[in-house]
C-alpha cells in the first residue's frame, strides 16, 4: 500500500509561538501557511494566514504566490501536519518552518487569533 506523501514522519525546522508573534509585522514579514482544514481554520487562525489542507497543498502549491525571498511558516493544530508541507516546500527552495506546537501552543501562549 502506498502511503500518501503528507503522512507526518519526522522532524523540521520550528518556530515557537512567542518568536512568530514578534516576527510578524517585521521585514521580512513570514508567510503563514495553515494546513488545517478549513473548518479549523474558520474557527480560528492567525491572521494573515492562507488556508491550504494538506491534503490539497501539492497540487494548489504554485497557484499559492508565495515569495521565495520570504520565509514561510506551516501552521497545523498540533505540529503533524505541518511537517510535511515544511518538507515539500524547502525542497521547492523557500524557507520554511513549522509552528513549534501547532495552534495548541499558540492558544495556550494566550496570542491572538482571529475568524471570518
Amino acid at each position: 500500500m502506498k502511503l500518501p506523501w503528507w503522512i507526518p514522519f519526522g522532524s523540521v525546522p520550528g518556530i515557537d509561538p512567542h518568536a512568530l508573534a514578534s516576527a510578524l509585522g517585521r521585514r521580512p514579514e513570514p508567510q503563514l501557511l495553515d494546513v488545517r482544514s478549513a473548518s479549523e481554520f474558520a474557527h480560528g487562525h492567525i491572521a494573515g494566514a492562507l488556508n491550504v489542507p494538506i491534503t490539497t497543498l501539492r497540487s494548489r502549491l504554485a497557484a499559492l504566490g508565495l515569495d521565495a525571498s520570504r520565509p514561510v511558516v506551516a501552521i497545523c493544530l498540533s505540529a503533524h501536519r505541518s511537517p510535511p508541507a515544511v518538507r515539500l516546500l524547502r525542497q521547492i527552495g523557500f524557507d520554511a518552518s513549522e509552528l513549534a506546537g501547532g495552534m495548541l501552543a499558540w492558544r495556550a501562549a494566550g496570542l491572538p487569533e482571529t475568524r471570518r
